[in-house]
């Protein structure tokens, strides 16, 4: 019976079937074997070959091989250790200041017994440090370009509370942006009520920017705010809410100050640009703004018009695209200024994007071709060529650069807790007798698998990859009906296998699990194809030798990534320690961590509870001269299994008062003969059971270490986890019981 001569040595594979667009891979080596029923000798490449790693890699060939030099400068490199290291003051970041993310999350996850804070993962790790230097960097690039160009007037920008509310998010920007007037947007009314919180807190002069559809609450709220003397500034953007901004203002004997939000014509077409343009979801057109300003003269209110607000869609791709459209509006703030309006500023909107990618490129949705100094360069330069030409005053600039200021500060780290095998079966692993094989097959399967060997033999692989599906896809209609036994049909799937990767056409990409739901941490990424650079955090010394996908925890395929920054379908990465992975670090010879950066707009916002995973934890870490360079200044874990039924309805505290009474019910009784300890095993079983149930509501959704999962089993009762929470920034976090006010409720025994 002829051999599948079609698995042939190494050396011989056709080109096109080589192992191509695996350059971060691992040189091949060969693995030797024979097929059943024949004497004929494969050679077949096989996975990395650990010899070779520590000579053929660096940490610097990871940081070329992740494009961190590229999307992470200046905050993000890889240090001599293979870890992730920040940079918290960007250039200006000494040695000894950087932080190493894995002490970091060595210092977040570990037991309080052994000096970590106990916290669970996934974790998200902001920095503040981070957010201060950006703010200070966009503050400087507008400076250096108003003095260089004779601008006659300042710029002072305002954070878009929507990319991010986080309470400490929020006052870190108004405290680190005090100095610069630096001010707060407003979307809805409960933005505008934290932004009025915050800026009493804030300078005088900062800019409260009141975007997004208002009714009369809204309106109101936002002029009490000026009442409370905070710079605030209504930004209309239907035409019809100007009779509510008149009438309440009058009522409340108010004098407001009004903005406009225009609808340009200058619309960008990349993946943000729906947003822009003469159909956009805001903003009036040149007829409707004509309108507005007869009418505020009619009321003589023209005075209070003083802002003008556009925006031309989120990462901007081209400083040329910017120049257009900021032109476009600076010729309609002019035409204000002629009709007696008492504008002062002008508002350019979001836009400023950053480069997801590290290409620095002007074609990629995941890029721009720009810096923060051009891209503030080139909005002064059109807002004083077009005023210089109308002879009318430079306004103060405005921005609402969201994603710019706070993308960087903020890390999700997850953990890789196993991935499925991806090598191709031994031959000896098919476990039948290859003439047992061929007789149990159809007719028109046995002619497949002949075809297949002819071709094998006289090297013709186009045609042994046609047979060999043929072949396969036979036996499957014959399994369906009932023909073909499971034995023979893994037989043939493991003999297509092989034959795929004798010829380097086998599919050699990893699922890798992660502890992580992508609708909850990166729903951008699931809604809008949004791609995030994703970095192993350590082991960066080390040549990664798989490629991989993530698949998350969720019950839903969607539940995956599987595109990525380079443009591939995979990501480089490192064999897991150990037989299946590890949870937590607990078992396995140790955790594999990844990093998604760049991910601090908009993700926590917009995540929802998906399979009631809720968010992750969360730690603030800042520069400090410790001896691990970092404190913890505040630590909370992510939502319990209790709060995020809570937020569905469900009433969490019955719900365990319920399986507490079902227990009791069902009884579980010992195996003693004796009737007093057959009660005692009975009430120790109830006991180890409902501090079980107790200990899951207050558990968080993710996996959990081995050590938390022992409470169905041990003897011992319910005992809360404790969390650092100290508001105090400092290190020496004082304990939080988890239950809080609610641990009465749900203690059933002592331990």
């Amino acid at each position: 019976m002829p051999a599948l001569a079609c698995c042939v040595d190494a050396a011989t594979i056709p080109p096109g079937y080589a192992l191509t667009g695996d350059s971060y891979l691992p040189l091949p080596e060969t693995f030797s074997g024979n097929f059943p029923g024949t004497n004929i000798t494969t050679t077949i490449p096989t996975s990395n070959h650990p010899s070779i790693l520590p000579s053929l890699w660096s940490p610097s060939l990871s940081e070329s091989l992740y494009k961190i030099n590229g999307w992470g400068a200046p905050y993000f490199s890889v240090n001599s250790t293979g870890n992730i290291s920040v940079h918290p003051h960007g250039l200006n970041t000494l040695p000894h200041q950087e932080i190493d993310l894995m002490k970091v999350v060595k210092k977040v996850s570990e037991p309080k017994s052994t000096g970590g804070l106990g916290l669970p993962l996934p974790l998200i790790v902001r920095l503040p440090d981070v957010l201060k230097n950006r703010l200070e960097s966009l503050q400087y690039a507008f400076d250096s370009a108003i003095k260089s160009q004779g601008y006659d007037s300042h710029y002072q920008g305002v954070y878009p509370v929507k990319c991010n509310q986080d309470r400490f998010i929020v006052e870190d920007v108004v405290e680190f942006g005090s100095a610069y007037r630096f001010g707060l947007e407003a979307g809805s009314k409960p933005e505008l009520l934290l932004a009025m919180s915050c800026l009493c807190k804030g300078s005088p002069d900062a800019l409260l920017i009141c975007n997004g559809y208002k009714d009369a609450e809204y309106i109101s709220l936002a002029l009490v705010a000026r009442k409370l003397h905070l710079n605030t500034v209504i930004v209309l953007e239907q035409e019809e809410e100007l009779d509510l901004v008149i009438d309440i203002s009058r009522k409340l004997d108010v004098r407001p100050v009004i903005g406009m939000r225009a609808k340009l014509r200058t619309k960008h077409a990349g993946h943000f640009g729906a947003t822009s343009g003469e159909k956009g979801k805001f903003g009036l057109t040149t007829m409707q703004i004509l309108r507005v300003a007869k009418k505020l003269e009619k009321a003589r209110m023209l005075d209070c018009l003083q802002l003008l607000h556009f925006h031309i869609g989120s990462q901007i791709p081209t400083t040329e695209l910017l120049a257009d459209g900021v032109s476009e509006a600076t010729q309609i703030y002019c035409e204000l200024v002629r009709l007696g309006a008492g504008m002062k500023v002008i508002d350019v909107g979001g836009g400023l994007g950053i480069d997801y990618d590290g290409s620095h490129s002007a074609n990629s949705d995941n890029s721009v071709g720009y810096g923060l100094e051009e891209y503030a360069s080139m909005v002064v330069q059109a807002i004083r060529f077009a005023c210089d030409r109308k002879l009318v005053k430079h306004p103060v600039i405005c921005s609402e650069s969201g994603r710019a200021l706070v993308s960087h500060h903020s890390i999700l780290i997850f953990e890789a807790v196993s991935a499925t095998a991806a090598e191709a079966p031994s031959v000896s692993s098919l476990g039948l007798d290859l003439e047992y094989f061929v007789e149990g097959l159809t007719d028109e399967a046995r002619a497949d698998y002949h075809n297949l060997t002819t071709a094998a033999t006289q090297r013709d692989f186009d045609t042994c990859l046609v047979h060999a599906n043929q072949l396969k896809n036979h036996c499957v209609e014959e399994f369906k009906e009932g023909n073909l036994d499971l034995e023979h049909l893994a037989a043939v799937d493991g003999l297509c296998e092989i034959l795929a990767k004798a010829m380097g056409a086998f599919d050699s990409v990893r699922t890798y699990h992660v502890n992580l739901s992508v609708f909850t941490s990166i729903p951008d990424f699931w809604g809008i194809g949004q791609q995030f650079p994703i970095v192993p955090i350590h082991k960066l010394d080390q040549r990664p030798g798989v490629k991989g996908v993530l698949s998350d925890l969720t019950c839903d395929s969607d539940g995956k990534v599987d595109k990525f920054i380079s443009g591939e379908s995979s990501l480089p990465l490192h064999e897991l320690e150990g037989k299946g992975g590890s949870v937590n670090g607990v078992s396995g010879g140790g955790g594999y961590y990844l990093g998604m950066f760049l991910g601090g707009a908009y993700q926590e916002a917009l995540g929802g509870l998906h399979n009631l995973f809720g968010g992750p934890s969360v730690v603030r870490v800042s520069q400090s001269d410790g001896p691990h360079s970092f404190a913890v200044t505040r630590a909370v874990p992510g939502l319990s299994c209790a709060e995020v039924l809570r937020v569905m309805q469900h009433e969490p505290e019955f719900m365990f008062e319920t399986l507490k009474h079902r227990v009791e019910e069902c009884g579980h009784g010992g195996s003693s003969e004796d009737e007093q300890d057959v009660e005692e095993e009975d009430e120790m079983a109830r006991v180890t059971l409902v501090s079980g149930l107790a200990r899951s509501f207050h558990n968080m959704p993710y996996l959990a270490t081995t050590t938390t999962c022992s409470s169905y089993v041990s003897g011992g009762g319910f005992c809360y986890q404790e969390y650092c929470n100290d508001d105090n920034n400092n290190n020496n976090c004082s304990a939080v019981v988890g239950g809080g006010d609610d641990e009465q409720q749900w203690t059933y025994c002592c331990a």
